[in-house]
């Protein structure tokens, strides 16, 4: 079986996991498609057809980008995405929330997994951009510490991975893919020691 790399965001809430490359290429791509006149411009800065967007899918299942997806009934209802960087330029990152999800604190969670799984690939900075007009996509940005600057109708800027708090990242590092395996195996481990030594010393006695 493959790795099941899901993560609970909380009770009630649906759950956030990483979209495995090909084989799921049809959930990123109905999710975009399902986005609202309003939110596709705001994704796309402009108002774009359901050609482009399966291509942009399939462009997206072919060229590394990591999907972090928010899951409910077996659909993509959020999606955050992780491109690589081109030559010379910071990998990117972009998010999209249909509104039937929205208000429930979906883009923060989704944020938190990408920066996640940005620190485990060993990038230091990211890159955003989005609409100018897309207020709740900057101020999120500007929660974890983009700097944007509005040009030519859009606003973009950088997220610097090391000015993140300390306690942040120690979180970030169980969330990384496996990483919550590795501390499950860890624990198992050290727990398996203790009662060995627990053992050892009523055997000795």
């Amino acid at each position: 079986m493959p790795h099941d790399d899901t993560f609970r965001a909380r009770p009630g809430f649906g759950y956030v996991r990483t979209l495995r490359q090909d084989e799921e290429l049809p959930l990123l791509r109905d999710h975009l498609l399902r986005l609202d006149p309003h939110s596709r411009h705001d994704r796309f800065n402009g108002f774009l057809d359901d050609s482009f967007i399966a291509r942009y899918a399939e462009k997206c299942a072919n060229d590394g980008t990591v999907i972090v997806a928010y899951m409910e009934n077996g659909e993509v209802r959020g999606a955050a995405e992780l491109h690589p960087p081109e030559p010379g330029s910071l990998p990117e990152i972009a998010f999209s929330v249909e509104g039937s999800v929205r208000r429930r604190g979906v883009g923060s969670v989704l944020f938190k997994r990408l920066i996640s799984e940005a620190r485990w690939k060993g990038y230091r900075k990211l890159r955003v951009t989005t609409g100018a007009q897309n207020q709740a996509m900057r101020a999120l940005a500007c929660k974890f510490g983009a700097h944007l600057v509005f040009s030519h109708g859009e606003s973009t800027g950088t997220i610097d991975l090391r000015n993140q708090p300390q306690d942040e990242l120690a979180k970030l590092a169980i969330d990384t893919p496996f990483g919550a395996m590795r501390a499950l195996l860890n624990l198992n481990r050290a727990c398996w020691k203790l009662v060995s030594r627990m053992y050892g010393l009523g055997r000795a006695a």
